[in-house]
């Protein structure tokens, strides 16, 4: 009954978009008597949608049962270069790991860059649907885990796909070339970077301009917003291993005990950023992980910690890393402990992520023609990550902007006083709703390219 109903309202809610997407366009139209550009290409591509929207939603749940972790995404890549393929791109495979990169080009004029992500993550779903993933695997540590979409990169690559085929049907209105490419290992912040050393921008064209776009869990359907500027931090994966004496637990002075120790220096990290860092200077540090010991009466020989790091600016980057070194050095001293060890991989580090602002304020301009002010909403930055910001840091402009995904009233709701919070991206429990947030996104990615290349 539960999955029944679902299926209704997705019904419900897929005609009701449609309708009020069909009205805005509409009215957009009759307020002057000569169609725009804009009119015209909104027009043009709902059409479209709707004649690929059975297609579109039937790739979506296929994906969405069918996650993959990071670096391991090779039927969610097949799919993404099967998908280009027919739309007419010229497709190369493994660009980085399981890099996709299609190319489609139509004469002279702008080069314009899409991506999205393709990797899921370790969540094991709960949350009832009919296509809920069961998918069960191994990580990098061999621990068997479950698999879930449960940052939206099903509904990413759907988009993505849709608006490759929408443009590619729309070649009249467009010159210039576009590289539409499937980016593996986002949520490990790895695979930007294993695209750019794969040669992403010297084997295909470089682009004059980059775009993609996010699912938001707290945004109710029919919405866009965005961040102009810094929208998401920098982030590390810093991993200590504190070394001690072990021993019995009932003789603690014969021991040097890392437990106690673990404990003094995740107590001491705090104050890197309450008496460190400039309160102006948003920084976080947080100690995600503790193993250590195998028995109530064993003091361990080590425990091993692992951390995320998020900071804004790049000072304030290497401060904090070098000051979690420090403590965790100091703090070992001071107890007549061995020296830990303190790793910060560069493989997961993931830049901060800046929207230029000429490219934001002209695509946020053509949403608001496009859905109405009241739907284009500006958001504050977030310590979020995305690695969507390192093709940024190869000086060309980015823009992501976030898809709204949640039913209205699952919105009001939650809004309430003692109201049931939404659950966020990676929660086990989170989904966007298909048919409104494929519509939408399709419609919001093809008018933003058609904005920087239409004729």
């Amino acid at each position: 009954m539960r999955a029944q109903r679902q299926a209704a309202n997705e019904r419900q809610i897929t005609w009701f978009l449609a309708g009020a997407l069909g009205a805005l366009c509409a009215g957009v139209a009759a307020a002057g008597d000569k169609p725009t550009a804009v009119k015209e290409n909104a027009e043009s591509i709902q059409k479209h949608i709707a004649d690929e929207y059975v297609s579109l939603e039937k790739l979506y749940k296929h994906l969405h049962t069918h996650p993959e972790l990071s670096l391991q995404e090779a039927q969610s890549a097949a799919r993404v270069a099967k998908e280009l393929r027919a739309a007419g791109f010229d497709v190369t495979e493994k660009v980085g790991g399981y890099g996709v990169v299609g190319v489609l080009k139509n004469g002279d004029g702008p080069t314009i860059l899409v991506r999205t992500d393709m990797d899921a993550l370790p969540v094991t779903e709960q949350t009832g649907l009919p296509y809920a993933s069961r998918v069960r695997t191994r990580d990098k540590q061999d621990n068997e885990v479950g698999v879930m979409h449960a940052c939206g990169h099903d509904m990413h690559m759907t988009c993505f796909v849709g608006a490759a085929r929408v443009l590619a049907s729309m070649k009249d209105r467009w010159q210039g070339t576009l590289v539409f490419i499937g980016q593996p290992a986002e949520e490990i912040g790895t695979g930007a970077r294993l695209m750019l050393e794969a040669g992403l921008f010297k084997r295909f064209p470089r682009p004059d301009y980059c775009l993609a776009l996010h699912c938001d869990g707290r945004t109710e359907h029919g919405k866009i917003s965005f961040t102009e500027g810094l929208a998401l931090a920098n982030v590390d994966a810093v991993d200590i291993v504190v070394r001690g004496k072990g021993g019995h637990g009932a003789a603690p002075h014969s021991t040097v005990d890392p437990i106690v120790l673990s404990a003094r220096i995740i107590l001491d990290l705090q104050t890197i950023v309450s008496r460190e860092v400039n309160p102006t200077d948003p920084a976080v540090v947080t100690v995600g992980s503790i193993h250590g010991g195998t028995k109530h009466n064993i003091i361990p020989n080590e425990v091993k910690l692992q951390l995320t790091v998020r900071t804004t600016k790049d000072s304030v980057r290497k401060h904090v890393l070098e000051a979690i070194e420090r403590i965790a050095k100091s703090a070992a001293k001071g107890a007549r402990a061995p020296e830990p060890t303190v790793t910060i991989d560069p493989g997961e580090f993931t830049p901060a992520l800046v929207n230029e602002s000429k490219l934001t304020r002209r695509t946020v301009a053509l949403f608001r023609e496009l859905l109405g002010p009241a739907n284009v909403k500006e958001r504050p930055p977030v310590m979020g990550g995305e690695d969507f910001g390192r093709y940024g840091r190869e000086g060309i402009p980015i823009f992501l902007y976030f898809l709204g995904t949640v039913p209205p009233e699952r919105v009001a709701e939650s809004e309430k006083e003692n109201g049931p919070p939404l659950p966020s991206l990676h929660s086990s429990l989170y989904y966007p709703v298909p048919g409104p947030s494929i519509r939408l996104g399709v419609l919001t990615m093809s008018m933003a390219v058609l904005n920087l290349v239409g004729k």
